[in-house]
């Protein structure tokens, strides 16, 4: 019924109760989740946890905390996890501007994972944080709207959507989306096509509204799904009947081309 499409469960703030995490999703009928790794290890992580449970695919990149690290090593280590069937993305990589990670090698590892995706033909998964002109430029310059995929946490404004939206990448709504001063957002959630939208959580991290201050997890996706039903005029059914089918479309999952 809702597909998190994007969530950390396998982070070990969950060690104590993932398995309770999992059960309490699946009670609030998130049928599937996209685990989403942030550095070889992580996404090795991720498709442990995969393995163990139906539904559960995984994203495999780096993200630019790491950039640094890239090398031939990191390439070939992930071109061998693209492998798995459970794999479904490249992810999550691009750039942040937030922190004070270098600039010029996350610019060399952002365009190096989409080469990648190309070259594997899988969607990407996006992170922008204060980066926005110089993702949108790359992605465009790399061709990366051959492969699409998802812009993570989307958090800029409708020019930046439409150019996105051009490439061929949906938006990445979370928790932000109910956060009472983040009317931009939700201007931008009442515009987008609706074959654009998908729902995530990034948990453990951006809790909703509802629980603002708690550990974030993926059952709090339903959330997300009823402030989306709220600013386009929809039912909860057909938001979460939906974004699911959009995710598993550009996942390609279920036979989706």
């Amino acid at each position: 019924m809702l597909f998190d499409t994007h969530c950390h469960l396998h982070h070990p703030r969950f060690d104590a109760d993932r398995a309770e995490a999992l059960a309490r999703a699946r009670e609030a009928g998130v049928t599937r989740l996209l685990l989403v790794g942030t550095s070889v290890e992580d996404a090795r992580a991720a498709l442990e946890l995969a393995e163990q449970h139906k539904g559960v695919f995984v994203a495999a990149g780096v993200h630019p905390e790491g950039a640094a690290r890239w090398d031939g090593g990191t390439r070939r280590a992930l071109l061998d996890l693209c492998r798995h069937p459970r794999v479904r993305a490249i992810g999550e990589v691009g750039l942040d501007y937030h922190w004070d990670y270098p600039r010029a090698d996350q610019e060399r590892a952002f365009r190096a994972q989409i080469r990648l995706a190309r070259e594997v033909g899988l969607p990407l998964v996006i992170h922008d944080r204060d980066a926005h002109a110089d993702v949108l430029r790359i992605l465009e310059e790399e061709g990366a709207g051959e492969v699409g995929g998802i812009l993570h946490c989307f958090s800029a404004g409708w020019p930046e959507a439409e150019r996105g939206l051009s490439l061929g990448f949906a938006l990445g709504i979370g928790g932000p989306v109910t956060y009472p001063r983040n009317d931009a957002l939700r201007a931008v959630v009442r515009q987008v096509p609706a074959d654009r939208l998908v729902l995530e959580t990034d948990s453990p991290y951006l809790a909703p509204q509802a629980r603002r201050g708690q550990r974030n997890e993926p059952a709090f996706v339903r959330f997300v799904a009823e402030a989306v039903a709220a600013e386009r005029g929809l039912s909860f059914e057909e938001v979460a009947r939906l974004t699911s089918g959009n995710g598993a479309r550009i996942l390609r999952l279920d036979g989706a081309p």
